[in-house]
């Protein structure tokens, strides 16, 4: 009787920690994403300046308001990634003037690194043959 016990409790453990195995990843956190939207934003804006040879400081951004309305799982570099999108309000701080801006749609793609402890934010690129490929970097804190 304990036998037939002890070998239905390791079943059930057995089949716990498989089931636990399959799980999804979690998804990024807002915070996260938001500070992935700011990297972006500011990036984007630092190859503006450079293309149109603007010497001026980066704008003050702020981003409020992040709605996020799907979280898709895909596969970047053979690591689970997101691509995620939504929308945010973008707050532009001027020397004169502070101008808002609201529901600005975004997309960025987060790469969850093989630790689990550290997230990437992700970019499509094209290499010198023309191929896609993504460049990938550390989301900065």
């Amino acid at each position: 009787m304990i036998q037939r016990i002890g070998k239905g409790l390791t079943a059930m453990l057995l089949i716990t920690l498989l089931s636990a195995c399959s799980l999804p990843i979690a998804g990024p956190s807002r915070q996260l994403v938001e500070r992935a939207i700011v990297q972006q934003l500011r990036e984007t804006q630092a190859e503006l300046n450079q293309q149109l040879r603007l010497n001026g400081q980066p704008t003050d951004l702020a981003i409020n308001h992040v709605v996020v309305a799907a979280q898709t799982p895909m596969v970047i570099e053979d690591l689970k990634s997101f691509q995620v999108r939504g929308t945010y309000s973008l707050t532009t701080k001027l020397p004169t003037r502070q101008v808002t801006q609201p529901k600005n749609p975004f997309e960025v793609y987060l790469q969850r690194q093989k630790e689990g402890k550290t997230w990437r934010l992700a970019r499509r690129s094209l290499d010198e043959n023309g191929e896609p490929i993504w460049l990938t970097q550390q989301i900065q804190p």
